[in-house]
């Protein structure tokens, strides 16, 4: 049996019931950590990141770097050295990035620094679509070929030259790849309708730590005066805010108290606030957040947004949360067409969900009950692992290679807190765990 499909047999065993209580810490942001290594390369000397999360992304992502002639030191299972010096090719292997959707990062960093780069159209989760027509679009205007040829992006110019771009819809991608590109252009780039989120920030702080020359990043219109060459640095990722959020929700789902620690409360702020609608107490403090839950969710409206709005990528978390609540809850989707996937698995743990366009119609019921559901994408999985913490008897979760691509020992956490969750195989291992935790 090959790694891959061996991968894609493990599961998930929960038995539900169980309240999390406890503390968890959380790592370093998923999405920021996938842009902060493509840039690294970017600088002839050594890059040191710390607090990189584990994660099946960011592995990938140091795996196809190494192919290419990246020097990677792995330092310790959080802290990587990086040395972009001795590049072969700008020409990166499908098979070696066809997993994850911030491949095209490489684009951004390849071409600012070689003005060539040639990278496969990038994969992840099929939560729906998402165009790369403005990174083009960005790469065209300060001067680069950039076309989609052959399943691969290729873009390569004889010189970058700064210019004004205007983004036609708000795309965090974009705003990073550009703003890679640019940095090392000649002249004055402007990025207007830029994307504000977190990791578009962490991106920025990276690049300017070494030695880049970027202003504005967290507004909507970031300027970037392009410099010759990028140095050597040592830079730690800001906390990972979807995965603090997916504690969060998990208090609100089993009527838990957890202690989230490691997270800048600030971009929390637009869940904090759900919570707090929903009937939960949110306390903040300087790097931490407490969520207590409680036996009586109230219904609320959510509509995704980019930041500072309702993240996306925390809609099926909260939509697991909303269908345990007394009432009727409407959540709607902007972002993502395909981000309701996970309802029809909710519904055979006993949801009661209706989906009519991009949007949720959520009657509360009074719980989940134990099923077997297949886990559709990153978060989605997450979310039904909610489900199951909370549903009466053991619920088997599918496909949770999805889910390893962005937490990190997710069951170990869990367990942590005080969730019945273990990681198993074939049915055998699903007999042993149903017996052994029937005694609980």
């Amino acid at each position: 049996m090959s790694v891959g499909n061996k991968l894609e047999m493990d599961r998930y065993m929960v038995r539900g019931g169980n309240p999390l209580k406890g503390e968890v810490v959380i790592g370093g942001a998923k999405n920021a950590a996938l842009a902060i290594l493509a840039a690294a390369l970017m600088s002839d000397e050594t890059v040191t990141i710390e607090n990189l999360p584990d994660v099946r992304d960011t592995n990938v992502m140091l795996d196809a770097m190494s192919e290419i002639g990246v020097v990677i030191e792995r330092v310790s299972r959080h802290k990587v050295k990086i040395n972009g010096a001795n590049v072969r090719n700008v020409n990166i292997e499908y098979e070696l990035i066809k997993k994850i959707r911030a491949s095209y990062y490489l684009i951004g960093a390849l071409l600012g620094k070689y003005k060539e780069a040639e990278v496969p159209l990038p994969g992840g989760c099929n939560i729906g679509s998402r165009p790369i027509d403005q990174h083009l679009k960005g790469f065209r205007a300060i001067g680069a070929e950039a076309n989609v040829e052959r399943g691969q992006i290729s873009a390569h110019a004889d010189r970058l030259v700064g210019a004004h771009i205007y983004m036609d819809v708000v795309t965090v991608g974009a705003t990073i790849n550009v703003m890679m590109a640019a940095c090392m252009a000649e002249g004055k780039t402007t990025i207007e309708n830029a994307a504000k989120e977190p990791h578009v920030v962490d991106v920025a702080n990276f690049l300017n730590s070494m030695g880049a020359d970027i202003k504005g990043a967290g507004t909507d219109i970031i300027r970037i005066h392009g410099v010759e060459k990028l140095h050597g640095t040592t830079y730690s990722i800001i906390p990972d805010q979807i995965e603090a959020g997916t504690f969060m929700f998990a208090a609100a789902v089993t009527n838990g108290d957890i202690t989230v620690k490691n997270v800048i409360p600030k971009h929390l702020e637009s869940i904090s606030a759900k919570l707090i609608e929903m009937g939960c107490t949110v306390e903040e403090f300087d790097d931490t957040v407490r969520v207590k839950g409680t036996d009586h969710l109230k219904p609320t409206n959510i509509k995704t947004l980019p930041y500072p709005g309702f993240p996306t990528d925390m809609q099926p978390q909260a939509g697991v949360a909303l269908a345990l609540s007394e009432g009727t809850s409407l959540v709607t989707e902007s972002i993502f067409e395909n981000r309701f996937k996970y309802v029809d698995e909710i519904v055979r743990m006993g949801a009661d969900v209706k989906v009519e366009g991009n949007t949720a119609i959520i009657t509360g019921v009074k719980g989940y009950t134990g099923a077997r559901v297949s886990s559709p994408d990153l978060r989605a999985g997450a979310a039904l692992v909610m489900a199951a913490l909370a549903a009466d008897g053991v619920s088997i979760i599918d496909d949770i290679h999805f889910i390893e691509r962005g937490y990190e020992d997710f069951e170990v956490k869990i367990r942590k807190l005080g969730g019945i969750i273990e990681k198993c195989g074939g049915d055998i291992d699903v007999q042993k765990f149903t017996l052994k935790t029937s005694v609980v």
